[in-house]
């Protein structure tokens, strides 16, 4: 279904321009300068929007072992353009149908002196942004590859205002608040996860720092620039066995292609959230996915377990019978089994001896539990320490695909260093292979990967509700942050549905039964605003039964087929607007301020609906819920309370 539109010829050396070359976005909103510095004679590049300068003038190239640099002291050898317009197909996520219209500029470099190795830079220009990547050409001189880090840099021309989550350090599970910063608070010893969001000052002109088609290479992070001038430089996580270097490769016969460096680009915050540029970066899947389905899930872990008429709730199958049944009567078509069910699991990330993935422990009949499931058309999940599966991959993933297992939460990878993304590559394949849907904790920002493999259908690298067991920082403002900076990067398994709800001065931290600190109608609002083709339903049965607002959460779906962020201010509000079939739901959250939001409905398109709306009421856990018939020329409006939300379903009227 590709079409390429053009294609030029590359260029020799002696018929290449010394001058800028410019790359326009198809809609020409968006114009990437390509040019050489003129005192390290290295490739460089600028982005303007609308005309006005967004990234400044930034080096480029890669740096090896040893401090040698390839990029400094080259000259352009050739040059290609091409344009392309294709349409694709998402099975889960934000849409489920995307447009992958870009223009691009291939650059081939070779230096001027020495080994005059050869370096190509590939840049791409959309109406949403602008990537670009580094390929090593096969070439003499070129074999064993040890790569220490990139040249790639962000120059800002302006102090801009950002939001990021400075990790500090490369053993992380990648969770945090992307807490608000002025670019020249930026230090070159932070380590700030992707994406890092920053608003420029010149309207609500907004955009989002991450990567795209991460593979064979090394996770990466954005740190200060070393002469203290505002802006980012690319900084990869080095090889655990071998920190001296990010990447080793035997680049003989294939070369290297590194990921895509991307500027997320849009006239307003909520415009980066409607994009697809991350999954149009990645490749094609390839094979049958048609067994891939989205949804949402009960789970046994986060509330206790707790159920009143099971006081020995546990791993036994009488408890994680409970939580089929429960499943099946509000037709959530999964249950997520969590650690526990096979033998010695648990610990977190330390693996106990003699745990084992192949051996169940005895409190639980697995095939006859996966048997009662399927009888109610229940489809179960199963969760797993990384390292205790990849020491049996293909057998585990052979026994219980074979057994009826829908899929695997994997957990505490806690590491973006070339060997955990070979593990990722591994577990994608072993999993598309066997029919197994994933969801992968102490997992690093997403990258387009679902695209490519769809089973891939959620991940953590979220500071989400599970820390409302052990802190109090799942506040309100962090919830209103998270879809303008680590949902940018892809779906989040937040897992809410948290249904004890308490203001902040009243919230309690209790490990077992947790409470959330924010309302009920943010709790439904979650459900449309957040991105998870597996969406948690965390709390437990007891804490639904016959609870305001329950209905909601059991019509929502899981998955979309066009997303619209209506309004929203990073850290402040949120309105989203999300189709499924021919039905509408709106999601509308906000800080710790109460506020009313107007939602226009132009969105909706002809004819007249039935919109059911829930919104807050006096108290944290009530919901006020009101039926009204609407057409696209109206506007509703919704009061939220502090740390509140609201949520509203529109049906058309056949």
């Amino acid at each position: 279904m590709k079409t390429l539109l053009a294609l030029a010829l590359l260029c020799t050396a002696t018929s290449v321009s010394a001058q800028d070359r410019h790359l326009l976005s198809p809609d020409g909103a968006i114009d990437v300068t390509i040019g050489q510095d003129a005192a390290t004679k290295g490739p460089t590049y600028a982005i303007a929007f609308h005309g006005r300068p967004v990234i400044g003038t930034s080096p480029l190239g890669l740096a090896f072992e040893s401090y040698k640099k390839l990029g400094p002291d080259t000259a352009v050898t050739g040059a290609a353009r091409t344009n392309a317009d294709t349409r694709y197909r998402l099975i889960a996520g934000k849409t489920s149908a995307a447009r992958d219209q870009y223009n691009e500029l291939t650059l081939g470099l070779t230096e001027t002196g020495g080994a005059q190795r050869k370096l190509d830079i590939v840049f791409r220009a959309y109406d949403d942004g602008v990537a670009f990547r580094y390929r090593l050409p096969v070439q003499p001189g070129f074999t064993d590859l040890r790569l220490a880090g990139e040249l790639t840099e962000f120059a800002f021309p302006a102090d801009y205002r950002c939001w990021g989550l400075n990790l500090g350090r490369f053993d992380t599970s990648h969770e945090g608040e992307y807490d608000p910063l002025n670019a020249s608070q930026v230090r070159p010893h932070n380590l700030f996860e992707t994406p890092v969001t920053c608003r420029t000052g010149s309207g609500d002109t907004s955009f989002a720092l991450t990567e795209a088609d991460l593979r064979n290479y090394s996770g990466s992070y954005l740190t200060g620039r070393e002469t203290g001038a505002l802006g980012f430089v690319t900084r990869l996580t080095p090889r655990l066995d071998d920190p001296a270097i990010a990447v080793k490769a035997d680049i003989r016969t294939t070369g290297l292609t590194t990921p895509w460096r991307v500027v997320m680009l849009g006239d307003t915050p909520g415009k980066l959230i409607e994009s697809t540029i991350l999954t149009s970066l990645n490749p094609a899947p390839k094979g049958d996915f048609s067994w891939v389905k989205p949804g949402k899930t009960a789970w046994d872990w986060w509330n206790g377990p707790t159920l009143r008429a099971l006081p020995k709730a546990g791993m036994n199958d009488a408890t994680i019978k409970a939580y089929i049944d429960f499943a099946a009567a509000n037709g959530l078509p999964y249950m997520l089994i969590d650690e526990g069910w096979y033998i010695n699991s648990g610990g977190g990330p330390v693996v106990y001896p003699g745990a084992d993935i192949m051996t169940i422990v005895p409190t639980i009949d697995l095939p006859s539990l996966v048997r009662y499931a399927a009888d109610q058309k229940v489809g179960l999940w199963l969760w797993a320490n990384w390292r205790v599966l990849d020491a049996k991959m293909n057998a585990a993933f052979d026994r219980y695909a074979a057994m009826g297992i829908k899929g695997f939460k994997v957990d505490f990878m806690d590491r973006s260093d070339q060997q955990i993304v070979e593990f990722y590559d591994r577990i994608f394949k072993a999993s598309a292979a066997h029919r197994l849907m994933l969801d992968l904790h102490g997992a690093y920002h997403p990258t387009g990967a679902t695209r490519t493999w769809p089973q891939f259908l959620t991940q953590e690298g979220v500071l989400g509700a599970e820390y409302n067991k052990w802190t109090r920082r799942i506040t309100a403002r962090h919830n209103v942050t998270l879809p303008f900076t680590r949902g940018l990067a892809g779906p989040y398994d937040y897992t809410p549905g948290g249904f004890r709800n308490a203001t902040p001065a009243t919230f309690r931290i209790e490990p077992q039964t947790p409470m959330v600190q924010t309302t009920r109608g943010q709790a439904l609002a979650m459900y449309v605003v957040f991105d998870s083709p597996f969406m948690g339903v965390s709390d437990s049965p007891d804490n639904y039964a016959g609870a305001a607002g329950f209905d909601f959460i059991r019509a929502v779906p899981a998955t979309w087929d066009e997303t619209h962020v209506v309004s929203g201010e990073i850290g402040e509000r949120i309105v989203t607007a999300r189709r499924s079939g021919k039905d509408w739901y709106v999601g509308a959250m906000t800080n710790e301020t109460a506020r009313t939001v107007d939602v226009p409905l132009d969105f909706l398109g002809s004819g007249r609906f039935t919109a059911t709306i829930w919104q807050d009421g006096a108290s944290p856990t009530d919901v006020i819920t009101t039926t009204r018939v609407v057409t696209a020329r109206e506007t509703l409006t919704l009061t939220l309370a502090a740390s509140g939300g609201g949520a509203i379903r529109f049906v058309p009227i056949r």
